[in-house]
């Protein structure tokens, strides 16, 4: 933005002083035609004839500028502003160049200097708020993005530049203000709108991030968007059309794992299944939803395909004590009672287990005649539970009378 306009003004700079040699002749001749390669070959020349002809230099950055050669661009406007301290063309692309490189600190004290010359020009204010804005400063650039919007009120940029610094500054519905200004100035600075949503997102302000997202229904990234967000707030429902419309447009393993967890929230595992299994079919280690899966399997009744998916869960994670848990109930109710008892194991040297296991070892000891071992492993159980598993505790003290009389036999 302006480099042209600035060009020009060194132009008339160089054509101001003595008459110009054959090389530096040719290369303004060229830099007005846009030929930059031969622009900046006469430039060279016009320099090794006279290092300190600081006209060709500018004008020799400006065509490497132009040729993307920017690191040489930087090198020969710094080597005009030894020459010619405070050059306000060679101060404003410098700053320009640093700005663009990423190197906003560097850029802020020559885009100052060119702002205190030319306080009535839009470009030095704008770029110096960004290069402040990009250095971390808000309120300074807050400050040089209101002198360049008192110059050019209607240009979009500035708005979305005020909009971010204020933002940053916590005044959220004022920074709204400016970004919806950008939008009423050139509609397609809408999408800015975009990054305003996201940025209340990262601020936990759902409910304004919502409100932005449902201006731009028309995008799948904002269907994604509203759908993992109005999720995440718990709110399914709300959560589920979104999402299908997410899913049909851009059928990622997050969306559909989304879409199922939606189902499964307004009580549809039904549809939640084949959107997990296409899951799995991409990312067949993905243990959340290897259990997740297994549970919907187990609560069909599915026991035998549950627990297939537990065990795989268990080999993704093999210390999980969630996962050996849910594998160990499955093998219990498929009467696998070797490899459930390996499974309890696991649970207990996992940390501290549930009293429940040492039920579920009574239960399967029991059943196996094992009566001293069952009759430990009930004792273990009721010294733990504290009455929070009446039902269980009540089948313990049943059968630890019934053990009891068999192992007096």
């Amino acid at each position: 933005m302006g480099w042209v306009a600035v060009a020009a003004a060194a132009l008339l700079l160089q054509q101001a002083a003595e008459p110009l040699a054959n090389p530096a002749r040719d290369g303004l001749k060229a830099l007005e035609e846009e030929r930059y390669e031969a622009a900046a070959e006469a430039f060279e020349k016009a320099i090794e004839a006279d290092p300190e002809d600081y006209g060709s230099l500018f004008n020799l950055a400006f065509a490497y500028t132009m040729l993307g050669r920017t690191r040489e661009a930087i090198e020969g406007y710094q080597k005009v502003l030894e020459l010619k301290p405070g050059l306000y063309q060679a101060e404003l692309n410098l700053g320009i160049l640093l700005l663009q490189g990423k190197d906003a600190e560097a850029a802020v004290p020559h885009l100052e200097a060119a702002a205190e010359q030319k306080p009535a020009e839009f470009r030095p204010h704008y770029y110096l708020a960004e290069a402040l804005y990009q250095a971390g400063d808000d309120a300074g650039a807050e400050r040089h993005y209101r002198k360049a919007a008192e110059i050019d009120p209607a240009a979009p940029e500035v708005q979305i530049g005020l909009g971010r610094a204020v933002f940053n500054q916590g005044r959220y519905e004022e920074a709204e203000a400016y970004y919806r200004r950008a939008a009423e100035l050139d509609p397609q600075f809408k999408s800015y709108l975009l990054e305003l949503g996201a940025r209340y997102e990262e601020k936990d302000k759902a409910e304004a991030a919502i409100r932005i997202y449902r201006l731009f229904l028309d995008k799948a990234v904002v269907q994604e968007r509203l759908g993992h967000l109005l999720l995440r707030l718990d709110r399914p429902e709300e959560a589920l059309p979104h999402l299908q419309q997410a899913v049909s447009l851009s059928p990622t393993r997050a969306n559909r794992f989304a879409l199922a967890m939606a189902y499964i929230k307004t009580r549809q595992p039904e549809k939640a299944l084949p959107l997990l299994d296409q899951v799995l079919a991409e990312d067949p280690k993905n243990y959340d939803v290897l259990m997740i899966r297994g549970r919907l399997l187990r609560d069909q009744r599915r026991f035998a395909a549950a627990a297939q998916h537990f065990l795989r869960a268990v080999e993704v994670r093999p210390d999980s004590q969630e996962a050996w848990k849910e594998l160990a109930g499955m093998l219990i109710l498929l009467e696998n009672y070797p490899q459930a008892l390996a499974a309890l194991d696991r649970v207990e040297a996992l940390g501290e287990a549930p009293a429940s296991i040492h039920f579920f070892r009574g239960m399967i000891w029991d059943k196996a005649r094992q009566y001293e071992q069952a009759l430990a492993s009930y004792e273990r159980f009721l010294s733990l539970s504290n009455n929070q598993f009446p039902n269980e505790e009540f089948k313990a003290r049943q059968r630890i009378k019934v053990i009891k009389k068999e192992l007096r036999r």
